[in-house]
């Protein structure tokens, strides 16, 4: 019974998924599903790759309870709208319907929907994005793509933040990257740092091919 429930919750989500990709192809908007643990810097990825892309853009912000995010981004001029989950550990395509609604897209160019953080329930719920991009960051450890398979699986980019850390951390990338390819062989993997901006340029240039 369980299995056939979660079934048909995914497959309701699916149908409602396949509403929002319709009117954001619409609206020529590129949206991507940023997925991580909390803290792994989300908000610090958004911040840098739409202050550094001269091209109009969105945010709908994930979280289970506040709006501290979109506070954060809505200083930096940033458009955001929340959506709180009141419990749910992920975004679904219903939250991000609604969430549509007062996204205001004039020229719109991308929407990023940073997705609440959690590295397990948010991997098969599609929100009706183009991309889904998981962020990882050094203090989590080397271990995660081990743990947590499925959403390195479905992730078309891997993003590690926090590199300047990698000295005083015991984190070891080649173990972790042999993890990545062992079940996502072809997925790029950018080594970044939103704080001193190294590895940024590296991800722009990825990113900018999906815009041209």
């Amino acid at each position: 019974m369980r299995v056939r429930v979660e079934s048909d919750v995914l497959k309701k989500n699916k149908e409602i998924a396949l509403l929002n990709r319709s009117f954001l192809k619409e609206k020529g908007v590129l949206t991507i599903n940023l997925m991580a643990s909390p803290g792994a810097g989300k908000t610090s990825l958004i911040l840098n790759t739409l202050t550094t892309l001269d091209v109009p853009f969105a945010v709908i912000e994930g979280d289970i309870a506040s709006s501290i995010d979109t506070d954060t981004l809505k200083s930096h001029g940033i458009p955001a709208v929340q959506i709180n989950t009141g419990g749910s550990c992920h975004l679904n395509a219903s939250m991000v319907k609604r969430a549509l609604e007062q996204v205001t897209f004039g020229r719109c160019k991308i929407l990023f929907i940073e997705n609440v953080g959690n590295l397990v329930c948010p991997a098969p719920f599609d929100l009706g994005e183009d991309l889904k991009i998981v962020l990882s960051s050094i203090p989590e450890g080397d271990d995660k793509p081990y743990k947590y398979p499925q959403i390195f699986t479905v992730a078309q980019a891997i993003i590690i933040n926090k590199i300047d850390l990698i000295p005083f951390v015991d984190f070891n990338m080649e173990k972790y990257e042999r993890g990545v390819r062992a079940i996502n062989m072809k997925v790029p993997i950018f080594k970044v740092s939103c704080k001193t901006g190294e590895g940024i340029e590296e991800w722009m240039v990825w990113l900018r091919k999906y815009l041209s």
